[in-house]
């Protein structure tokens, strides 16, 4: 004779139907659910807008699964392609939001820390807001010509306000006007204009 079905399990069947359609999301609810935790990504030293993640930067912890977005630890080599939207402190538990494509790497740009006086610059600027660089006046020495774009998409990196309405930043800009824009600088002749989609 042949023998008997097995019983099925329904429970097991359920909970199987459900991590299929809801992949990860339902996993992280059974963790959470069964008390454990899962290893995630967290900055190990500030990593500053622009800058491309190094395995230095990141080390694995425990966290619950709370259904935050969060980096898996298992996904921590592919972070190393990427660069940082905005500064990130150490401490800090990092989330896909906080990083972005290698694309929009600053890898072969110089950093150049210029001087601005207010009036040459908006009001506010912030890491991460893209600024064009101008030459103010006509300059042999500094090869400039006035009223004339020496940097035509320069992004912020640092800002250091300097007090009534003048401020230092560093920016990332290409190396051919590097040095165009330090001697403007030093000659207090450049000024700032920022671009559509920045804080100012």
């Amino acid at each position: 004779m042949p023998s008997a079905p097995r019983e099925r399990k329904p429970l097991l069947a359920v909970v199987a139907l459900m991590l299929i359609l809801v992949g990860g999301a339902g996993a992280g609810m059974l963790v959470l659910r069964s008390g454990q935790k899962v290893a995630a990504v967290e900055v190990s030293q500030q990593v500053n807008v622009g800058q491309q993640f190094t395995a230095q930067d990141l080390t694995e912890v425990q966290v619950p699964s709370t259904g935050l977005s969060y980096v898996p630890w298992n996904e921590a080599g592919q972070v190393l392609n990427f660069v940082a939207k905005t500064t990130i402190l150490p401490g800090t538990l990092l989330t896909t939001s906080m990083f972005t494509t290698s694309a929009n790497s600053l890898a072969g740009q110089d950093r150049v820390g210029i001087a601005l006086k207010a009036g040459t610059m908006p009001l506010t600027l912030e890491p991460g807001d893209q600024v064009a660089l101008f030459a103010l006046a006509r300059s042999d020495a500094c090869g400039t010509v006035a009223n004339t774009v020496v940097e035509p998409n320069a992004q912020v990196l640092a800002v250091s306000s300097t007090g009534a309405g003048s401020a230092l930043i560093t920016v990332a800009v290409t190396p051919a006007s590097a040095g165009q824009l330090l001697c403007a600088s030093a000659a207090g002749t450049l000024g700032a204009v920022l671009l559509p989609g920045g804080s100012g």
